[in-house]
């Protein structure tokens, strides 16, 4: 059994698959109070991520969907990273798939001119926040975003990440 982890570009027919993963972790795993409504963004991958100079990819285990990243480019050489999440299992460095999926997203914003990567996440997220700091992410405060920075809701810890290219 092939036990490597795939990382793929994802279009809009992986809506239903991404959505599977997002949605429980948000709202049943960390009680977060979003909503698909909300999030908009899920059920049209290609305009909200590829089109705006972006890119929204997906981590395959055994031919399954068990992690996603995305990034907006949101002007200024600056983008926002997104949709960070990987199934429970899946986690920890032993598959190293949240390490795989950011460097993905790092080597394609340094390919494409994105030298800034800003991100929003929850306070309960305390394993992300580790996860992000040990990446280099410095934390800042919400009015030190810039003002294209796409907001999301329940976001209320920022960070960023300046890329040496």
């Amino acid at each position: 059994m092939d036990t490597t982890t795939q990382v793929s570009t994802l279009n809009n027919s992986y809506c239903e698959q991404i959505i599977d993963i997002i949605l429980p972790i948000q709202q049943i795993e960390f009680n977060v109070p979003v909503t698909l409504e909300g999030q908009p963004d899920l059920l049209d991958i290609e305009t909200n991520y590829h089109q705006t100079g972006g890119n929204f990819w997906g981590a395959f285990h055994n031919g399954e969907l068990v992690g996603t990243i995305a990034i907006i480019a949101i002007g200024d050489n600056a983008g926002a990273l997104r949709k960070m999440f990987v199934r429970k299992e899946y986690r920890g460095r032993e598959l190293g798939v949240a390490q795989l999926l950011l460097d993905t997203l790092i080597d394609y914003c340094k390919e494409n001119q994105i030298n800034a990567i800003y991100l929003g996440t929850v306070d309960m997220l305390k394993a992300a926040h580790r996860f992000y700091e040990k990446n280099g992410f410095t934390q800042l405060l919400k009015t030190d975003l810039p003002k294209s920075f796409p907001m999301m809701g329940a976001d209320n810890i920022f960070y960023e990440l300046h890329l040496g290219n």
